[in-house]
């Protein structure tokens, strides 16, 4: 008797914990589906990205808890770049004029991480990037420090030697053209590649929406 009773009691525990978890999953709340999107690509899950520290133009350091908050346009190039550089601080100053009436605690942000530490100081990088659009962050660090960032955003950039005869300062840097997208936990969540780059106005939409929705 003992052991039957045992038994019915053992069952009873199971259905009512097999019951429990069949109402969680008809009954839960379904995840906030994702805006649709048209110039950023979203990965499947974001992945967390490895601790850094880069030095901001205003002096202070920027470590992954600065980001926070916000969704984050990530793009690494340097103050003398003749064209890539400017083209897309340009393009992503016209995203920037797009959600500035949201509110500033949510505002989606723009950092531009210079990856040429020999000749781009913090004092340079701020006034070039604050040329654009004031808010735009701008970091750099040395070269250790920049190679394991870019990395963890799956970016590469190489330094080009200058003509033969040109001073040695007058090099290039090859660089990535994409742009990352961190999430308000400071992960990457996704990217900007190709053509979407050059349209300032999905990428502001994209980011509104992407902001909205995790305020949800």
């Amino acid at each position: 008797m003992f052991n039957r009773t045992v038994i019915i009691v053992l069952l009873v525990a199971l259905f009512a914990g097999l019951g429990l978890l069949a109402s969680r999953k008809y009954f839960a709340e379904p995840a906030a589906p994702q805006p649709s999107l048209q110039a950023v690509k979203l990965f499947p899950q974001p992945r967390e990205l490895p601790p850094f520290a880069l030095q901001q133009s205003d002096g202070t350091q920027l470590v992954p808890g600065e980001l926070h908050g916000h969704w984050t346009l990530v793009f690494i190039g340097f103050t003398f770049c003749p064209d890539v550089c400017p083209l897309t601080l340009t393009r992503m100053a016209q995203a920037q004029r797009d959600w500035e009436a949201l509110p500033e605690s949510t505002r989606p942000r723009v950092l531009f991480v210079s990856v040429d530490p020999e000749r781009d100081t913090p004092d340079r990088i701020g006034e070039y990037a604050h040329a654009f659009h004031r808010d735009t962050l701008a970091a750099t660090a040395d070269i250790p420090a920049l190679e394991t960032f870019a990395r963890s955003l799956s970016m590469v950039f190489a330094k080009v030697p200058p003509p033969a005869g040109a001073p040695a300062d007058q090099y290039s840097i090859d660089h990535s053209a994409s742009m990352a997208v961190l999430d308000p936990q400071g992960r990457m969540a996704g990217v900007v590649t190709g053509s979407a780059v050059d349209d300032p106005a999905a990428i502001a939409a994209d980011l509104a929406a992407l902001t909205q929705a995790s305020r949800r």
